[in-house]
């Protein structure tokens, strides 16, 4: 049987992080590790964690390495232990006891598959898709959209991925030089493609996701962190990327100034300055 190490990130969010151990522990795939990855958190997570379950392994970053390098840490240390597949779960999701066992069963059947998503629910309403497992990016429209039924994935979401050691060997890691936060799972998407590696949805694999639980749907600082890493997407990616970066740009300004959120505007252009 394979082993799996489960990786989940913590930032100034013990509370939903421990909802999110207490589903994980409740697995039925008997054969998984659990490492949670504190990423410099400032609002006592460590002490909570700890606290709540003294046996459970914690590593600390001391530092904000952002999603990707804060995941890169505890991929890395499950590698050098030998996992055979890494499963990342957001802090902010709680998981069906059958999730790990679907995306094994789903991975195991093809050996091209180099990553295995979840169908993704919203936490407040059970039985709403929020995402089937990842999206697609147009590179000449500079614009990814979530799936929310079956089809064909450019990516699959870092919101919930199984993931086979031997692509992270092969492809690396996330860019966490490149993306300090969002589209770093986009990329690893689109390089383990380009590999000739393939994506998949376990469609029993049942997870109940908040959205921007960090940060907040409508925070300037997301706007800017999207904007700066979208930005740098598609320079790596897109065929035409001065084409792509514009329409990118022009939308998100537009539709925040078509509600009067000046300030997000703003944010958009300071993340397109700062790529």
């Amino acid at each position: 049987m394979k082993r799996v190490d489960v990786v989940v990130l913590n930032w100034n969010g013990w509370q939903d992080t421990l909802a999110c151990l207490v589903s994980l522990q409740r697995q039925d795939y008997p054969y998984f590790n659990l490492l949670v990855v504190d990423n410099g958190s400032t609002d006592g997570s460590v002490e909570e964690i700890k606290q709540a379950m003294p046996a459970l392994e914690l590593l600390q970053t001391g530092a904000n390495l952002g999603f990707g390098g804060g995941c890169n840490a505890g991929i890395k240390l499950t590698l050098a232990r030998g996992a055979d597949y890494v499963w990342l779960i957001n802090s902010d999701a709680t998981v069906d006891p059958g999730a790990l066992s679907a995306l094994v069963r789903v991975a195991e059947k093809n050996p091209a598959l180099g990553a295995v998503g979840s169908v993704l629910y919203e936490a407040d309403q059970h039985d709403r898709i929020q995402l089937w497992g990842g999206g697609t990016v147009n590179l000449w429209l500079g614009r990814s959209q979530h799936r929310t039924s079956p089809g064909p994935l450019d990516f699959i979401s870092g919101a919930s991925v199984l993931l086979r050691r031997e692509v992270l060997e092969e492809v690396g890691l996330f860019d966490q030089a490149t993306f300090f936060m969002y589209w770093e799972d986009t990329d690893l998407g689109f390089r383990l493609r380009r590999a000739g590696w393939q994506l998949a949805v376990a469609d029993d694999s049942r997870v109940w996701h908040k959205q921007s639980a960090s940060l907040g749907k409508r925070s300037p600082v997301l706007d800017a962190y999207f904007t700066r890493s979208g930005v740098r997407f598609l320079r790596r990616h897109a065929p035409v990327p001065s084409i792509a970066i514009a329409l990118l740009l022009g939308r998100m300004m537009a539709k925040r100034m078509l509600i009067g959120s000046f300030g997000r505007v703003r944010a958009v252009f300071k993340g397109f300055l700062s790529a």
